[in-house]
């Protein structure tokens, strides 16, 4: 399992400073934004599992962002406890009803804030809310999701498969393989940056398996760049004799030659036919996806 991303998000910067060597220390992953627009730039750019949030900030107010993200609906997910030297029961309850997961108040116990993310990043993770390796939206929140889409219109849903994930993990190990699906994960989001909207989901179903849900009108791009894309830049996940020769041996009861890993995907969009439950739209875009997928590897 890869590390927990933290962002902080304060302008003191002896604060931000100690927060990140402390946290760095625990073993997460800490990144800091000094104002609220670049706490926003940045859970664009890369999911936090977890945002630590100063309501007073130079630019927007940490009550603002936590609308924006909350609004937003890939970040609507991402637990947020708010930082801030106030200590008045209405600026507890704002922050509450706007979403927050938790709230305290300087100056604060270290230890009392690390017990704090811990318990918020594992209440998430048990609750089937994201995946601990890319940080996406999993479980419950793509049902959820799937339930308002359905009875929307325009609404397009791919079902996204990393072909020869399983015998990259076998060679490379568990920990090359997260850093895959991490990079797979910051793709999905600069290609639907790119091509998608804002109301846009992404999520992960499982294992080597992403969903996104656009629009129609943009599906069929962001499907071509991502394959694209992610056929050029996986090659750095592998060493310099596999990228020359183009796939990797697994051992067993006879070697295999298994290419390098690519992208299947299975599009489905209502105006193919009309679906009466979720599992109806998640069967056929597995379906779809199947058909997409290449050829068993070459026995060596």
């Amino acid at each position: 399992m890869g590390k927990s991303r933290l962002l902080v998000v304060e302008d003191d910067h002896d604060i931000s400073n100690m927060l990140k060597i402390y946290f760095s220390g625990l073993g997460y992953d800490v990144d800091v934004a000094p104002r609220g627009s670049d706490a926003l730039d940045k859970t664009r750019q890369v999911l936090p599992h977890l945002i630590v949030l100063d309501i007073m900030l130079p630019d927007i107010d940490g009550y603002e962002v936590c609308r924006t993200l909350r609004t937003n609906t890939r970040t609507s997910h991402i637990p947020v406890i708010f930082l801030t030297q106030k200590d008045e029961r209405s600026d507890k309850l704002q922050g509450l009803e706007l979403g927050a997961d938790d709230y305290i108040t300087k100056p604060f116990d270290i230890e009392e804030l690390k017990l704090r993310v811990q318990g918020a990043i594992r209440r998430s993770e048990r609750e089937a809310l994201t995946d601990p390796r890319s940080g996406l939206p999993a479980g419950r929140l793509i049902e959820e999701q799937l339930r308002q889409t359905i009875r929307q219109s325009g609404w397009a849903y791919m079902d996204i498969r990393v072909n020869y994930f399983t015998q990259f993990n076998d060679v490379y190990g568990f920990v090359a393989g997260d850093d895959v699906l991490r990079f797979t994960a910051m793709l999905l989001g600069e290609i639907v940056d790119e091509f998608g909207t804002p109301n846009d989901f992404i999520g992960h179903a499982g294992g080597d398996n992403l969903i996104i849900i656009t629009t129609e009108d943009a599906a069929a791009n962001i499907s071509q760049r991502l394959k694209t894309r992610f056929a050029e830049e996986v090659q750095t996940h592998y060493n310099f004799m596999d990228r020359q020769q183009g796939y990797i041996t697994t051992a067993g009861a006879e070697a295999e030659q298994t290419p390098l890993m690519t992208l299947s995907i299975g599009i489905v969009m209502p105006k193919q036919q009309t679906f009466a439950d979720i599992r109806e739209i998640t069967e056929l875009a597995a379906e779809v996806r199947r058909q997409d997928a290449p050829t068993s590897p070459t026995k060596g």
